[in-house]
C-alpha cells in the first residue's frame, strides 16, 4: 500500500484557485459606486477593485497596485468615459501626491460622500440617525491648511534632495513645487523654502520640515543630526528675509532660536490661544471657528452652567463656553497641553476656568473635580474616540453632550453607547475640516430622554 504523506492539503472553497492579479495589470472597469475613502469601486470575475481616482459611472482603465484574496488595489490611469461631476484638478500633484485624494470630485459630490459615511456608519453600527441632520460645515476649497508637514529624503546615490509629501499607500516622496491647500502665507513661503533646502552643503541632517501659520509664520526643522554652520546660518537668513520664525527640533522638544509668541485667534470670541509645534490645532482656521460656534449653539450654556470639556487641549472650546458665562473644567491626558490651557486662559483674562489632567481611559469618577457633576459635556476625542469616557458618562448627570469627531466609525459605537445609557442622538452633520480629502469630521448632539433622567 502506498504510503500517506503526513502533509495537509487544502481545496479552497467553491473549487479551484483563481490566479492572483499581477501588479501593473491594466483593466477596464465601470466605476458602480464611491467607498467611504473616495475611491471608486468596480467588480470583475468575482473580485472587488478599489480604485483611486475614479468617480461613479465612469469607464476608466486602471493599473494593478496590489491583490490579495478577491480585493485588487489599483489607480486609474485613463478616463475613458467620464462623469459630468469630473473636474480638472487645481493641483498638478494632486494624481500622485497622498494629501489630497478627491480633487477630481466637485465640492458637493465630497460633501454628499462624508455625509454618506457619517449616516451610514450611525445606521450600521449603532443603528442610530438623528432627529435632525445639520447643514454641512465647511468653508474655503483651498487655501485652508495653515499647518503642513514635508517629507525631506537625500538620496545619497543620486547626490538629490528630495522634498514633498507621501505618495498616498506609499514611503515614496512625491517632489512638490506648490500646494494650493496651504493658507496664502504658506504658499508664498514655500518656494524661497525649497530654495534653501536644495543650497543646504548637508541635507541629509534634517529628518522632516513642519510649516505653521497663525499669529505669525514659522518653520520647524526637525534634524537627526547637528546642522552645518553654514547650513544654520542659511536658513536663519531664509527666515529673516521671509519673516518667519525658525524652530528647530533635535533630541528634544521643539524650541525657536529667537524668542516670540505664536498662536492663533478666535475673533468671534476676541481670545488669542498661544500654541507650539508639536501641539494639537485644527488645521482649518475658518472650519474650527464654525465647528466651535455650533456646538456653543447646541451646548447652549447659560451663564453659570458647568461644563466638562474633555480632550480639552489647548483650550480651544473651553475658553469660547467659558467667555458665553460657563464654568468650564477641562480635562485633558497631556500635562504640558493642560498648562497651556491655563496659560492661555490666563493671557485672556478668563475666570471660572479649570484645568486638570486625567488618564482618560480610567475611571474618573473619584476625581475630585468629577464629584459634584456637570449640566454639558463635550468631547472632542483623538480616532480612538472615547469609549471608556463615554461609559461613565451617567455618572456625570449631564443631560447635553456635544460630541465632535474625527472618525465616524468610533463616533458610532460611542454613540451605541450612549444610546444604551438613556441619550438620543438630536442632531449630527459632518464638518469638511479637510477639503479635496475623504476624511470625515462630524458633531453629533445627544440629549438625555426624561425617562433616563429620572
Amino acid at each position: 500500500m502506498a504510503k500517506r504523506s503526513g502533509a495537509l492539503r487544502f481545496q479552497p472553497s467553491g473549487g479551484e484557485r483563481k490566479p492572483q492579479v499581477p501588479v501593473g495589470k491594466k483593466q477596464t472597469l465601470v466605476i458602480e459606486r464611491l467607498a467611504h475613502d473616495g475611491r471608486g469601486i468596480a467588480f470583475v470575475d468575482g473580485r472587488t477593485w478599489f480604485v483611486a481616482g475614479a468617480l461613479r459611472g465612469e469607464r476608466v482603465e486602471a493599473r494593478v497596485l496590489g491583490a490579495r484574496a478577491q480585493i485588487v488595489e489599483s489607480r486609474c490611469e485613463r478616463v475613458l468615459d467620464a462623469s459630468p461631476q469630473r473636474r480638472h484638478e487645481p493641483c498638478p500633484h494632486a494624481r500622485l501626491c497622498g494629501g489630497c485624494t478627491l480633487q477630481h470630485a466637485a465640492a458637493a459630490d465630497q460633501l454628499e460622500l462624508k455625509q454618506r459615511t457619517l449616516g451610514e456608519q450611525l445606521a450600521r453600527v449603532a443603528g442610530l440617525e438623528p432627529q435632525t441632520w445639520a447643514a454641512p460645515l465647511s468653508g474655503p476649497e483651498f487655501g485652508y491648511r495653515r499647518r503642513a508637514r514635508l517629507a525631506v529624503r537625500w538620496d545619497a546615490k543620486a547626490a538629490r534632495l528630495a522634498v514633498g509629501f507621501r505618495a498616498a499607500a506609499s514611503q515614496q516622496i512625491v517632489p512638490i513645487e506648490q500646494c494650493p491647500v496651504l493658507v496664502q502665507p504658506l504658499q508664498t513661503l514655500l518656494p524661497h523654502l525649497l530654495a534653501v533646502l536644495h543650497k543646504l552643503t548637508q541635507p541629509q541632517a534634517i529628518g522632516h520640515i513642519e510649516l505653521f501659520s497663525g499669529t505669525a509664520e514659522a518653520v520647524l526643522v526637525r534634524h537627526t543630526a547637528a546642522l552645518a554652520v553654514d547650513d544654520l546660518a542659511q536658513l536663519q537668513a531664509f527666515a529673516h528675509q521671509q519673516g518667519a520664525q525658525l524652530w528647530l527640533q533635535g533630541e528634544g522638544e521643539p524650541a525657536p532660536l529667537e524668542a516670540a509668541p505664536l498662536g492663533y485667534r478666535l475673533e468671534p470670541w476676541k481670545l488669542e490661544l498661544e500654541w507650539r509645534p508639536g501641539d494639537f490645532v485644527q488645521v482649518n482656521a475658518a472650519v474650527n471657528e464654525a465647528m466651535i460656534a455650533q456646538a456653543l449653539d447646541w451646548l447652549a450654556p447659560a451663564p453659570g452652567e458647568r461644563v466638562l470639556d474633555l480632550f480639552c487641549g489647548l483650550g480651544n472650546f473651553a475658553l469660547a463656553l467659558a467667555r458665553s458665562g460657563a464654568q468650564v473644567t477641562g480635562v485633558e491626558g497631556v500635562e504640558a497641553m493642560v498648562e497651556r490651557a491655563r496659560g492661555n486662559a490666563l493671557r485672556n483674562g478668563l475666570d471660572g476656568l479649570h484645568f486638570y489632567r486625567a488618564d482618560l481611559s480610567k475611571p474618573l469618577a473619584d476625581a475630585p473635580w468629577a464629584r459634584s457633576g456637570f449640566d454639558a459635556v463635550l468631547l472632542d476625542p483623538p480616532r480612538d474616540g472615547a469609549l471608556e469616557v463615554v461609559r461613565q458618562m451617567s455618572e456625570f448627570g449631564a443631560r447635553r453632550l456635544v460630541y465632535v469627531s474625527c472618525n465616524p466609525a468610533t463616533l458610532a459605537r460611542d454613540a451605541a453607547e450612549l444610546a444604551r445609557q438613556g441619550y438620543r442622538l438630536s442632531r449630527a452633520g459632518v464638518i469638511d475640516m479637510f477639503p479635496q480629502t475623504a476624511h470625515v469630521e462630524a458633531m453629533a448632539l445627544f440629549e438625555l430622554t426624561d425617562r433616563a433622567a429620572r
